[in-house]
């Protein structure tokens, strides 16, 4: 217990540090008023010196930030750049990537990426070298001499020599083999006069002959230990394919089920020992579809870079400005094909008048896109085109008239008639937009002069089997020459025959002095002197017309993104848009400009 003194001195204590603590607030709120608050009045009278000097500051930072990014146009540049993962995407199916098997788009793709040929055609569609460093022909014309170039490896490192070459024609040649190539190759001789030289001996002259030399070499090495009968197939075709070109082999998977919904991924890598140079796309994958729809959806979805084989640009990415196109004529002509041993075509005649009676020019402006016109059996690029040998143009008088003296009267319905038959035609073509348009367009021109034309659209197996047993009068399709312009295989009389190896002459047409000029022609090597022995062949078509000529379709090559690099003008093949894929490039970067170009 505390007394009363000691209870007394706390409580004066207490008062006193009260006290203390009152008058230490009171300062407190007497230096906050006179320090801050009394300030805060002075801060009002300068505030416009305040704000003028914060939005100078803030001026200065924007100039500061706008100069520097003027200055960066002086010393960076957008431009390509190496890298990346292309993915391309295409109807059908791989099944072989061997190039003496491989003839399907994707199959084509797939070998053209991972085998080398001895040489290749170019943007301008002109056979350059790719394994081949140089060739020379004597002057027959019936021996070509190639040297290889030097240091060329197979993917697995093994060198690639004149042996491998040999061995890859004359498998081609042998029977047992099987190879869609046995006809161009089966009677020519290939032998190695040493590791880097070939020699190519053919039983005749042939001016085309250097076009047969784009087909991609396989290595001896691996393939030798099977028969020529195993060769189509071997796992090396689509499981372990080993070539020279510049992608490598790395795998294969199939996705989805059912026959609408299966799709296949082939993956390729670059070859970094690539003999013209290591690629720039780090990976290049096929990706196939059933049919048109899910490629469409497949690129709509970004699943895929790239689209091969549309006709035309589907609407919705017409107005897409991350879509770009590439469209170039195929060295190819479709025509509609009359056949001249059919009972209602065999008279030039009728030809004639049904060629007379179609506008050319004003039928293929019906397509959606520009094209290039076809008036003869060779097209206006080749070296042996005239055009004073053109096809007849349109007269409908004329046509008329011919099919009076032809004995085909019109009758009351104002159809063709004589000894009572009709003159009723079929037409066939592939059930595609352009091919439908095209045979419309005939329909209504020939109906003009009192023919009839029933036009059947069949799907591709269809055709096929139409043109297998000739069941047609007229057949409206493609055929594709190539850069050189023998077209033997599509209007020599040998070219009709069923025992034929290639029977592409849906005309059917014979011509003793036509078959003559043709054989001449291809075996001269001369290109003046060609275009001298192929004028009969030009002069016997034009009178004859056998077919009438249409236009050159258009290769399509769709992407999403600027593909950098690619600069195909003119192409025979679709695989051909691959010329130069090692220079391919899809990505874009800020870097520095060099010296030369800042000059």
């Amino acid at each position: 217990m505390f007394d009363r003194a000691a209870r007394l001195r706390l409580r004066r204590k207490f008062k006193r540090r009260q006290q203390l603590v009152g008058d230490a607030g009171n300062q407190a709120e007497a230096n906050i008023d006179q320090h801050l608050f009394r300030r805060l009045n002075r801060l009002v009278g300068v505030r416009r010196f305040v704000i003028s000097w914060s939005l100078l500051i803030v001026l200065l930072c924007g100039i500061t930030i706008g100069q520097v990014q003027a200055l960066r146009s002086l010393y960076l540049q957008q431009q390509p750049v190496p890298g990346g993962v292309y993915r391309e995407g295409m109807v059908g199916a791989f099944t072989n990537s061997n190039p003496l098997y491989a003839t399907s788009l994707a199959d084509s793709t797939v070998s053209n990426l991972v085998f080398s040929s001895l040489f290749k055609r170019d943007a301008n569609n002109e056979l350059i070298p790719d394994l081949a460093e140089s060739m020379t022909v004597n002057d027959a014309g019936d021996e070509y001499t190639v040297i290889l170039k030097p240091n060329v490896s197979w993917h697995d490192g093994q060198p690639l020599t004149a042996d491998d070459v040999v061995y890859t024609f004359r498998m081609a040649g042998h029977p047992d083999a099987k190879s869609p190539l046995l006809q161009t190759w089966r009677q020519i001789n290939v032998q190695a006069s040493d590791q880097r030289t070939v020699v190519f001996k053919l039983n005749n002259a042939l001016a085309s002959f250097p076009h047969s030399l784009t087909t991609g070499i396989i290595p001896k090495h691996v393939l030798e230990v099977f028969q020529p009968q195993e060769l189509r197939s071997t796992n090396f075709n689509t499981l372990q394919p080993i070539g020279s070109g510049p992608f490598k082999w790395n795998t294969v998977e199939t996705v989805g089920t059912g026959r609408e919904a299966i799709q296949q991924r082939i993956a390729l890598m670059a070859n970094s020992d690539y003999h013209l140079n290591t690629p720039h796309l780090e990976q290049f994958i096929i990706h196939t579809y059933a049919n048109n729809d899910r490629l469409r959806k497949g690129f709509e979805s970004q699943e895929i870079n790239a689209v091969v084989g549309f006709d035309t640009i589907p609407d919705e990415f017409i107005e897409d400005d991350t879509v770009h196109h590439y469209a170039a004529p195929l060295m190819a002509a479709n025509m509609a094909f009359m056949k001249t041993d059919s009972a209602l075509l065999k008279d030039a005649k009728v030809r004639t008048a049904l060629l007379r009676a179609t506008n050319v020019p004003e039928l293929i402006r019906q397509l959606d896109y520009p094209v290039v016109p076809v008036d003869q059996a060779v097209l206006k690029s080749h070296n042996t085109y005239d055009k004073k040998k053109a096809q007849q143009s349109y007269d409908i008088d004329a046509a008329r008239k011919l099919l009076d003296q032809a004995g085909w009267k019109l009758n009351q319905d104002g159809v063709r008639t004589k000894n009572d038959q009709p003159l009723i035609l079929k037409l066939y073509a592939q059930s595609t937009p352009d091919f439908t348009t095209i045979a419309s367009g005939l329909q209504q021109a020939l109906s003009e002069i009192g023919v009839q034309l029933e036009v059947m659209l069949q799907s591709p197996q269809e055709l096929h089997t139409t043109v297998n047993n000739r069941t047609y009068d007229i057949l409206l399709t493609g055929i594709t020459i190539g850069a050189d312009p023998d077209v033997f295989v599509f209007w020599h009389s040998s070219q009709a025959d069923a025992r034929s190896s290639s029977r592409l002459n849906f005309s059917h047409y014979k011509n003793e002095s036509a078959d003559e000029a043709l054989e001449n022609e291809r075996t001269r090597i001369d290109t003046a002197l060609r275009g001298v022995k192929f004028e009969p062949f030009q002069d016997a078509w034009r009178k004859d017309a056998p077919a009438i000529g249409l236009y050159q379709p258009r290769f399509l090559y769709i992407t999403r993104g600027q593909v950098f690099g690619y600069t195909t003008k003119r192409i025979s093949y679709p695989v051909d848009r691959l010329w130069n894929v090692h220079q391919w490039m899809i990505r874009e970067e800020k870097v520095l400009k060099t010296q030369n170009n800042q000059g």
